[in-house]
């Protein structure tokens, strides 16, 4: 299995993010994680990534502990957080060079060309980053969390404000994605759900509250609305 979660929590302050997670996630998936907003979801990704450590619990990423081989971890992740991190002055093939070489990998030129090619932005690649739209900003994003062929794929909010022919275009990627790594992605958008993924996890006040197939919440009474409605509320 690609990710564990056993018993995690996060506190901030008096503010308890998560309690007693349990979740096991696996290669070939695209998992959904579901919830309102301020229902825990980007803290749990940002725990599973490293970027935050867990209160206690523990988190394993490929069968490494996050907190005692974080640079094993990271080398198996990619991650594109809510708000894109992206040097608008590059290239769009400029700047995918410079994050290849910041993961050091040995065939940096193959791995942009190819990466370009997967993500469909070899039309763009004359452009300077601050010059896409959101729909190619997005694809630069997934290109960094691409870059480095990583076995876990975490998306936060991925379509977040993009228009219908781009949503398509990115929910195309992302499932094709999902077929040979995991691809864990948050959202708050039932729709995104349904066209994405083939599991769900529904969380609610830093629990998980169901975690099933995709088809059986759907077919349960109400459909998917109609849980995340009873679930979450």
């Amino acid at each position: 299995m690609s990710i564990v979660v056993r018993q995690v929590e996060k506190v901030y302050g008096s503010q308890r993010a998560l309690r007693g997670v349990d979740l096991e996630m696996h290669t070939g998936e695209v998992v959904g994680l579901l919830g309102p907003n301020g229902a825990g979801k980007s803290t749990l990704m940002r725990l599973i990534t490293g970027y935050l450590p867990a209160t206690s619990g523990r988190v394993e990423v490929c069968g490494f502990d996050v907190a005692d081989h974080p640079l094993e971890t990271k080398r198996r992740v990619g991650y594109l957080p809510e708000h894109n991190p992206l040097y608008d002055d590059m290239y769009v093939r400029e700047s995918l060079r410079f994050v290849a070489g910041l993961h050091r990998l040995d065939d940096r030129q193959g791995r942009v060309e190819r990466v370009l090619n997967e993500v469909g932005l070899l039309p763009e690649v004359h452009k300077k980053v601050g010059q896409l739209s959101k729909g190619y900003r997005q694809r630069v994003g997934l290109a960094q969390a691409l870059i480095h062929d990583p076995e876990v794929l975490i998306l936060d909010e991925p379509t977040s404000g993009l228009d219908p022919n781009q949503l398509v275009d990115i929910r195309a990627l992302i499932r094709r994605l999902g077929q040979d790594r995991l691809v864990v992605l948050s959202t708050h958008v039932m729709q995104e759900v349904e066209a994405m993924c083939d599991r769900v996890v529904l969380i609610r006040k830093g629990e998980i509250v169901a975690d099933a197939p995709l088809a059986e919440l759907a077919s349960a009474e109400g459909g998917l609305e109609g849980q995340f409605k009873s679930l979450t509320r």
